[in-house]
Protein backbone atom coordinates (compact mmCIF):
# COMPACT_ATOMS: atom_id res chain seq x y z
CA UNK A 1 0.00 0.00 0.00
CA UNK A 2 0.92 3.37 -0.51
CA UNK A 3 0.68 6.75 1.53
CA UNK A 4 1.09 10.05 -0.03
CA UNK A 5 0.92 12.40 3.49
CA UNK A 6 1.28 15.97 4.02
CA UNK A 7 1.70 17.71 7.44
CA UNK A 8 -1.11 20.62 6.82
CA UNK A 9 -2.22 23.51 8.72
CA UNK A 10 -6.33 22.26 7.62
CA UNK A 11 -7.15 20.47 4.81
CA UNK A 12 -10.78 19.20 3.57
CA UNK A 13 -12.37 17.03 0.84
CA UNK A 14 -15.48 18.21 -1.14
CA UNK A 15 -17.99 15.87 -2.73
CA UNK A 16 -20.69 17.50 -4.76
CA UNK A 17 -20.57 20.69 -2.82
CA UNK A 18 -20.56 18.85 0.43
CA UNK A 19 -17.80 18.46 2.86
CA UNK A 20 -17.61 14.88 3.26
CA UNK A 21 -14.26 15.25 5.84
CA UNK A 22 -12.05 18.23 7.16
CA UNK A 23 -9.36 18.43 9.98
CA UNK A 24 -7.24 21.19 11.22
CA UNK A 25 -3.89 20.80 11.92
CA UNK A 26 -2.42 16.67 11.45
CA UNK A 27 -2.08 14.90 8.45
CA UNK A 28 -3.79 14.57 4.95
CA UNK A 29 -3.05 10.94 3.79
CA UNK A 30 -3.95 10.02 0.28
CA UNK A 31 -3.86 6.17 0.58
CA UNK A 32 -3.64 3.59 -2.58
CA UNK A 33 -3.93 -0.11 -2.25
CA UNK A 34 -2.18 -2.37 -4.75
CA UNK A 35 -2.93 -5.69 -6.34
CA UNK A 36 -2.03 -8.60 -4.62
CA UNK A 37 -2.14 -6.27 -0.89
CA UNK A 38 -3.58 -7.45 2.13
CA UNK A 39 -4.72 -5.99 5.28
CA UNK A 40 -1.39 -6.96 6.64
CA UNK A 41 -0.14 -4.39 4.07
CA UNK A 42 -2.84 -2.01 5.41
CA UNK A 43 -1.89 -2.79 9.48
CA UNK A 44 1.62 -1.91 8.24
CA UNK A 45 1.26 1.29 6.56
CA UNK A 46 -1.01 2.31 9.17
CA UNK A 47 2.08 1.64 12.56
CA UNK A 48 4.25 3.13 10.40
CA UNK A 49 1.75 6.81 9.54
CA UNK A 50 0.84 6.84 13.13
CA UNK A 51 4.55 6.58 14.31
CA UNK A 52 6.40 8.56 11.65
CA UNK A 53 7.90 11.64 13.12
CA UNK A 54 6.94 14.40 11.02
CA UNK A 55 6.73 17.28 13.58
CA UNK A 56 8.67 19.74 15.18
CA UNK A 57 9.57 18.79 18.79
CA UNK A 58 10.77 21.79 21.43
CA UNK A 59 13.73 22.11 19.82
CA UNK A 60 12.47 22.51 15.90
CA UNK A 61 13.72 18.23 14.93
CA UNK A 62 10.96 16.74 13.48
CA UNK A 63 10.89 14.28 16.34
CA UNK A 64 7.01 14.05 16.96
CA UNK A 65 4.23 12.46 15.23
CA UNK A 66 0.97 12.61 14.88
CA UNK A 67 0.16 10.28 17.54
CA UNK A 68 2.51 12.48 20.00
CA UNK A 69 0.52 15.69 18.38
CA UNK A 70 -2.55 14.56 18.69
CA UNK A 71 -3.41 15.64 15.50
CA UNK A 72 -5.76 14.70 12.95
CA UNK A 73 -6.10 12.75 9.85
CA UNK A 74 -7.46 13.05 6.68
CA UNK A 75 -7.53 10.25 4.55
CA UNK A 76 -8.32 10.22 1.03
CA UNK A 77 -8.49 7.32 -1.80
CA UNK A 78 -6.52 7.89 -4.48
CA UNK A 79 -5.47 5.10 -6.95
CA UNK A 80 -3.19 7.55 -9.12
CA UNK A 81 -1.18 6.81 -6.60
CA UNK A 82 -0.19 3.41 -8.70
CA UNK A 83 -0.23 4.28 -11.52
CA UNK A 84 2.79 3.22 -14.17
CA UNK A 85 4.85 6.05 -15.75
CA UNK A 86 7.67 4.51 -17.40
CA UNK A 87 6.70 4.48 -20.70
CA UNK A 88 4.65 6.68 -23.16
CA UNK A 89 2.87 9.75 -22.06
CA UNK A 90 -0.26 8.15 -20.46
CA UNK A 91 -0.57 6.13 -17.27
CA UNK A 92 -0.91 2.56 -16.86
CA UNK A 93 -3.09 1.68 -13.73
CA UNK A 94 -1.95 -1.71 -13.37
CA UNK A 95 -0.28 -1.82 -10.22
CA UNK A 96 -3.35 -0.28 -8.77
CA UNK A 97 -5.84 -3.04 -6.85
CA UNK A 98 -9.52 -3.69 -8.56
CA UNK A 99 -11.76 -1.40 -7.80
CA UNK A 100 -13.64 -3.89 -5.01
CA UNK A 101 -10.15 -4.62 -3.27
CA UNK A 102 -8.96 -1.37 -3.25
CA UNK A 103 -12.57 -0.37 -1.62
CA UNK A 104 -12.48 -3.02 0.71
CA UNK A 105 -8.55 -2.13 1.98
CA UNK A 106 -9.24 1.85 2.13
CA UNK A 107 -12.52 0.77 4.43
CA UNK A 108 -10.70 -1.48 6.37
CA UNK A 109 -7.54 1.19 6.93
CA UNK A 110 -10.23 3.98 7.88
CA UNK A 111 -11.85 1.45 10.50
CA UNK A 112 -8.20 0.87 11.74
CA UNK A 113 -7.10 3.89 12.03
CA UNK A 114 -10.55 5.35 13.68
CA UNK A 115 -9.90 2.70 16.28
CA UNK A 116 -6.41 3.62 16.85
CA UNK A 117 -6.80 7.28 16.55
CA UNK A 118 -8.76 9.82 18.04
CA UNK A 119 -9.28 12.41 15.10
CA UNK A 120 -9.81 10.82 11.61
CA UNK A 121 -11.93 11.93 8.67
CA UNK A 122 -12.03 10.36 5.22
CA UNK A 123 -12.79 10.82 1.61
CA UNK A 124 -15.34 9.18 -0.29
CA UNK A 125 -14.15 5.63 -2.20
CA UNK A 126 -14.76 6.29 -6.23
CA UNK A 127 -16.25 9.77 -6.14
CA UNK A 128 -14.86 12.50 -7.71
CA UNK A 129 -13.24 14.73 -4.74
CA UNK A 130 -12.14 18.62 -4.48
CA UNK A 131 -9.23 18.12 -1.81
CA UNK A 132 -8.39 21.52 -0.21
CA UNK A 133 -4.82 21.77 2.05
CA UNK A 134 -2.53 24.27 3.65
CA UNK A 135 0.63 22.24 3.38
CA UNK A 136 2.41 23.23 6.60
CA UNK A 137 6.42 23.48 6.01
CA UNK A 138 5.77 21.84 3.04
CA UNK A 139 6.79 18.72 4.58
CA UNK A 140 5.33 15.29 1.93
CA UNK A 141 6.67 11.94 2.24
CA UNK A 142 5.78 9.05 0.58
CA UNK A 143 5.49 5.64 3.03
CA UNK A 144 4.93 2.63 0.91
CA UNK A 145 4.73 -1.10 2.20
CA UNK A 146 4.80 -4.21 -0.19
CA UNK A 147 3.18 -7.89 0.02
CA UNK A 148 6.13 -9.94 1.76
CA UNK A 149 6.40 -12.21 -1.71
CA UNK A 150 7.48 -16.21 -0.91
CA UNK A 151 10.66 -17.24 -2.26
CA UNK A 152 10.13 -19.62 -4.95
CA UNK A 153 10.76 -23.03 -5.87
CA UNK A 154 13.45 -24.14 -7.27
Amino acid sequence: MIGLLQRVSHASVVVEGVTVGAIEAGLLVLVCAERHDTEQEADALLNKLLGYRVFADQAGKMNLSVTDTGGALLLVPQFTLAADTNSGTRPSFTPAAAPADGRRLFDYFVAQARQRHAQVACGQFGADMQVSLTNDGPVTFWLQTRPKVAPTAP
